[in-house]
């Protein structure tokens, strides 16, 4: 089976930036289109729901700075459009997923940060993502890119 659509979801993380050259050099490869997204969980959810105070414009600056961020990885890969990257706001599981479903996606890329026991080798998100995909899942030591 060839891959068409391969989807890296990343925590943008420092050690991810070089791991993208290889996801770039895989689709070309396999002449598959390539998307990334990265998902931000909504602060209300992490203060919980009874904050004081209106935490929209906070949000928006991570949105932003998020978006920024992603230009930056992936600004050394030709053929990179606007398009091909995606800054949401959600759970991760689920916006990874139904990104996934709704955009074709039959391989979806994510980091794992090798951290002990069985439940940190992949990392919890990594983890989730595995868990009811709808498409193929392939989880890339990032540490391992780093060292090349």
């Amino acid at each position: 089976m060839i891959y068409q659509h391969i989807l890296v979801a990343t925590d943008l993380a420092d050690e991810a930036r070089n791991g993208f050259k290889h996801v770039y050099e895989l689709a070309c490869a396999l002449n598959a289109k390539l998307s990334f997204i990265h998902v931000i969980e909504p602060i209300a959810i992490a203060f919980g729901a009874d904050v004081p105070m209106d935490l929209s414009q906070l949000q928006e600056q991570q949105m932003q700075s998020a978006i920024a961020r992603l230009d930056e990885f992936t600004a050394p890969l030709a053929d990179i459009k606007a398009t091909d990257k995606h800054v949401v706001l959600g759970q991760p599981k689920q916006a990874i997923h139904q990104f996934a479903i709704e955009q074709n996606v039959d391989l979806i890329m994510v980091g794992s940060h090798g951290r002990h026991g069985l439940a940190l080798i992949l990392g919890s998100t990594t983890n989730d993502v595995l868990s009811g995909a709808p498409c193929d899942v392939l989880a890339v030591d990032i540490k391992r890119f780093n060292s090349i």
